[in-house]
């Protein structure tokens, strides 16, 4: 019986690379470049996947225990189902470096999975907000998901599309196909990268603001006074929380600037061909990412407000969001006729009772 050894290759040597496909293991493909410039090191990615799979079913956990925090859930639960598929095609590659279909795979998951992550994190700023007192906040609470989210939203369909086009075009040999895919990828990968930037300058800018006015006024007139919220800001979790939200934002930013300059010199250019940057910046800060928010998971870090404070936030049509809190019934952002301002007892009871009644 004949082996793959046996089998001549084809007399022309740009029909190699399809030949090699089944019959990866002939000498005569040994010398054959496949679509990675490195070996692909099975451990590597091999821990990945394995991290991820757990991380994916941390998540499902939390969400089942505390039956809350939907949105950020879903959103993390599809990025870390994107690393699964895109680890488990660099483990086909490691198998089989001539397999367009586990290259193909993890360009596309890889690519795209950290922006769902990064939606999760721009539903948290908001419940943030709410927690310190909105006084510092330039905008109104619930207009950074409103901004942000749909930001998010191009960047995935940009990065998803771009990889669509290029992995159809890269089937037919279709280079010209390949290069505008890749061109639209670095698109929704660039405005990721203005949309995390802007996101955390506005982060940044919240937190000085907040900073100075305690400075000026004290912690008892600069800060929201309901009582749930002053326990939760003295919480050693919710600190965590913060420490946690900003690392995983600045790793997701860094590996969104590392992948515009990667895919930017094409899929044969010197980046793409580094094992070990990719390992670096890619993989290890994105696993940090989904760890340190399994760890501080805003479920658990302040469960509470998260139940209250959340949502995409289009629940306010020109009046505001109705609350209730026992007896009373109010509108948020009418309670001093003119959509803002109000006086600090006045905002804490408005904000207990939204923490009570409005539903994620």
């Amino acid at each position: 019986m004949s082996s793959s050894t046996d089998i001549p290759p084809p007399s022309a040597s740009s029909d190699m690379p399809d030949w090699c496909v089944d019959h990866v293991d002939s000498p005569y493909c040994d010398d054959v470049e496949g679509h990675y410039q490195y070996d692909i090191s099975l451990p590597a990615n091999a821990v990945f996947l394995a991290i991820f799979s757990l991380s994916l079913l941390l998540y499902l956990a939390t969400f089942a225990i505390k039956r809350t925090g939907l949105a950020f859930t879903v959103a993390m639960v599809l990025g870390s189902i994107c690393e699964i598929l895109g680890y488990a095609g660099r483990v086909m590659g490691h198998l089989n470096r001539f397999d367009m279909n586990g290259f193909l795979i993890q360009i596309c998951c890889l690519t795209i999975g950290p922006a769902f992550m990064a939606a999760g994190i721009y539903l948290c700023l908001r419940r943030i907000v709410y927690v310190f007192g909105k006084e510092g906040s330039r905008i109104k609470p619930e207009m950074y998901t409103r901004i942000f989210i749909p930001c998010d939203v191009i960047s995935l369909i940009l990065q998803a599309a771009g990889g669509g086009i290029a992995s159809v075009a890269s089937q037919n040999d279709d280079y010209d196909g390949v290069t505008m895919g890749d061109n639209i990828m670095i698109a929704g990968l660039s405005f990721q990268v203005f949309t995390l930037f802007c996101f955390s300058a506005i982060s940044v800018d919240f937190a000085l603001r907040t900073r100075r006015r305690i400075k000026s006024l004290g912690e008892g007139s600069a800060l929201e006074q309901d009582p749930e919220f002053a326990k939760v800001r003295k919480s050693f979790m919710f600190r965590g929380f913060l420490c946690a939200l900003a690392l995983a934002t600045l790793c997701i930013l860094i590996r969104s600037v590392f992948r515009v300059a990667e895919l930017s010199k094409g899929w044969s250019g010197p980046i793409m061909g580094n094992q070990a940057m990719f390992i670096g910046f890619e993989g290890a800060l994105i696993v940090v990412a989904v760890l340190v928010l399994n760890v501080f998971h805003p479920a658990v870090c302040f469960k509470k407000v998260f139940e209250g404070q959340g949502g995409i936030g289009w629940g306010n049509k020109g009046k505001g969001n109705k609350v209730k809190g026992g007896d009373m019934s109010v509108y948020e952002g009418q309670r001093d006729g003119t959509g803002t301002g109000g006086s600090a007892s006045e905002s804490g009871a408005v904000e207990k009772a939204s923490a009570k009644g409005i539903a994620v």
